[in-house]
């Protein structure tokens, strides 16, 4: 079915589908009434007479809508139209955590990994906080923004928790590679079962691939319920051990040995990012066997009062002497079984004193160091300063550890153990080193040996080599905190650019390209009429040469005039002064009379030449003296002087032949 195009509820324009779920299809789609862009994600035709599947997407756009949270998309409207059921949620721009995996080939960074899990839990922790089970939680549907922001979206298969949830009619919902071993079996899932899909979302960022994996679904799933994966550490030993731990109590097959909580989990992925290589994750041990035994108090107070009542009689009819008297055996019995008792009460006592009793240990870390001595007195231990160390998030004479490590739920200890403690000496000074002139190599490891860190900044420089320090922005033995950032600017030598082939461009096209690259454009003028007028004939520095930007690059312009041609009307009569009808019947009589000796011909035709610049052009014979009008067409390139000769009347006069079409000359 095409829908784009569509107006759904007289608001939301369909623009184009973006993307295709397990449910549903996913379209961008304009809102017209708020001016921005959104998804919407509408039920695919199959499903539309499923009531099963409609009631689960309407669970989805009600769970979801309630959630709000940085880490969730959020979704702005539901409804329906006809037989389209939709949910109208945030466009995000971004890519699924799935395809950048895919990209990567490969593990990501493990701390990259670590923030984009700890945004995930938070928004699971406020999901569960919602009695909300996403069930479906794996890297498809997590979105990573443009500004690495993790979002987690489709809710399809969420489902409001309550004491009797369990998977619909029996069947599995999910994705067999990251759902639990309770979705596989599909018995009772809650929140448990999103940090185990977390924790195989967790351990395919780290590793570059998922912990079980066979060629059919149902082998997949056999997998969760049997097997143990292989410890991601082993396949990358570059993680550190926290993150391994955190992965493996995460994916625990029994939901007792999991953290119970996205909550608990957020805790232990931070302490990661701050202690790589700590103790901190607590491994917890299930006892199947263990049963609670209920006690009858009743029958312990019976036995109790029966005790009582035996011991009274025992004291009124006591005739210890009388019996040791009679039984006198047996009364060395009794004796040799009182000595084994007050040995044995004496061991016990020994041991006792040997084996103390178990108190609670305190947490002392961040308190300051009398605090902790004091607390740590008052529980009867022994308080140890084991060292002190420079740390820049501890102030100084506050603790930053102690061994053993505080554990909320196991943190018994010995009496009379000792407790020792790092104490902080604050951060550390140092003092910035001079690096200007050093190499770049040199001025780096001088920083660093003064516990500093270096960040560069590379620019051109006239008068300092390529790869020495220009400059430093703190100045040298500056006192500032170890770790502080100093920055050094670089020379890349001078600044160079390539020079563009600018032949044959028009004049304009030529300045501007060569200008954008940072060059000095000079202009020359040359003439070729085999070349348009106003192109480039040569460049002075060939192209594809690397020079200093800010040198001057010489162009030769195509500059000739073309010619063009001007009608010139030449006034023949006024030139020559022409010739009357009645002089030529004279001398037509004077002509035919034989014996006249004063008879002249008169001239009724002359030749008309042009010159320009005094070069002839053009010529014209037998021209009747009386014409006005005679039109000769010459051609010039500018301005030139043209002259007429008729018959030896010459007129000169000058003529711009780029503005004129017509000149008249008489």
């Amino acid at each position: 079915m095409n829908i784009e195009g569509k107006l759904l509820a007289g608001r939301y324009e369909i623009i184009e589908k973006i993307g295709n779920g397990g449910m549903a299809t996913v379209y961008k789609a304009t809102d017209k009434v708020l001016k921005r862009n959104v998804a919407i994600k509408i039920l695919r035709d199959e499903f539309t007479t499923d009531e099963e599947f409609i009631r689960r997407f309407e669970v989805e756009a009600q769970s979801a809508a309630r959630l709000t949270h940085a880490n969730i998309v959020s979704i702005y409207d539901v409804g329906v139209e006809g037989n389209l059921y939709y949910i109208v949620m945030e466009l995000i721009q971004g890519k699924t955590l799935k395809e950048i995996i895919i990209e990567e080939r490969g593990p990501l960074p493990w701390k990259w990994s670590v923030n984009v899990a700890i945004q995930i839990a938070s928004a699971l922790e406020m999901a569960h906080r919602n009695n909300i089970v996403h069930r479906d939680i794996k890297p498809h549907n997590i979105i990573i923004t443009e500004d690495g922001v993790a979002k987690v979206t489709d809710f399809g298969i969420a489902k409001a928790v309550s004491n009797s949830t369990i998977t619909s009619f029996g069947t599995t919902i999910g994705s067999v590679h990251y759902f639990s071993p309770e979705q596989a079996r599909g018995g009772y899932t809650d929140a448990k079962s999103d940090i185990y899909s977390l924790g195989v979302v967790m351990y395919e960022m780290i590793t570059g691939r998922v912990p079980f994996d066979a060629d059919t679904p149902v082998s997949v799933a056999l997998k969760h319920m049997q097997e143990e994966p292989e410890e991601p550490i082993k396949l990358n030993p570059n993680i550190p051990v926290s993150i391994n731990k955190i992965i493996m109590k995460a994916i625990q097959k029994e939901t007792g040995l999991r953290y119970q909580t996205a909550t608990e989990m957020v805790t232990d992925l931070k302490k990661a990012l701050k202690d790589p290589d700590g103790d901190f994750v607590e491994e917890l041990e299930y006892d199947p066997t263990a049963r609670t035994q209920v006690i009858n108090s009743q029958q312990i107070d019976e036995e109790k009062i029966k005790s009582q009542k035996n011991s009274s009689k025992g004291k009124k009819e006591n005739k210890i002497k009388t019996f040791i008297k009679n039984h006198k055996v047996l009364s060395s019995f009794i004796g040799i079984i009182l000595l084994f008792v007050i040995s044995l009460g004496t061991t016990l006592f020994v041991l006792n004193i040997t084996n103390p009793p178990e108190v609670a240990m305190p947490n002392v870390v961040g308190l300051t160091k009398e605090e902790a001595q004091k607390l740590i007195e008052e529980a009867k231990l022994v308080f140890e300063i084991d060292k002190e160390e420079y740390d820049k998030d501890v102030e100084e004479g506050h603790i930053i550890s102690q061994d053993p490590t505080y554990m909320e739920r196991f943190n018994k200890v010995k009496q009379g153990s000792t407790v020792k403690v790092v104490v902080s000496k604050g951060q550390e000074k140092t003092k910035v080193p001079n690096v200007k002139g050093k190499g770049k190599e040199e001025a780096i490891k001088s920083i660093e040996d003064a516990k500093l860190k270096s960040e560069i900044i590379e620019e051109n420089s006239k008068t300092v080599k390529e790869g020495y320090v220009i400059s430093q922005e703190t100045d040298p033995d500056t006192e500032v905190f170890a770790g502080d950032v100093v920055k050094i600017h670089i020379s890349k030598g001078i600044e160079k650019a390539v020079v563009p082939d600018v032949v044959g461009k028009s004049e304009a096209e030529a300045k501007q390209e060569l200008e954008a690259e940072g060059f000095v454009v000079v202009k020359a003028s040359s003439e070729d009429s085999s070349k348009a007028n106003g192109v480039v004939l040569k460049q002075s520095i060939d192209s594809g040469k690397s020079v200093e930007k800010g040198s001057s690059v010489t162009i030769t312009i195509n500059s000739f005039k073309q010619s063009k041609t001007v009608k010139l009307i030449i006034n023949v009569k006024s030139l020559t002064g022409g010739y009357s009808e009645d002089k030529k019947e004279a001398d037509t009589e004077n002509n035919n009379n034989e014996n006249s000796t004063t008879a002249t011909a008169v001239e009724k035709k002359v030749n008309v030449s042009v010159s320009i610049d005094g070069k002839e052009v053009e010529t014209r014979q037998n021209i009747d003296k009386n014409t006005t009008n005679l039109e000769i067409p010459v051609s010039g390139v500018g301005t030139q002087t043209v002259t007429v000769n008729a018959g030896g009347a010459k007129t000169t006069k000058t003529i711009d032949f780029e503005n004129s079409t017509t000149v008249n000359i008489q």
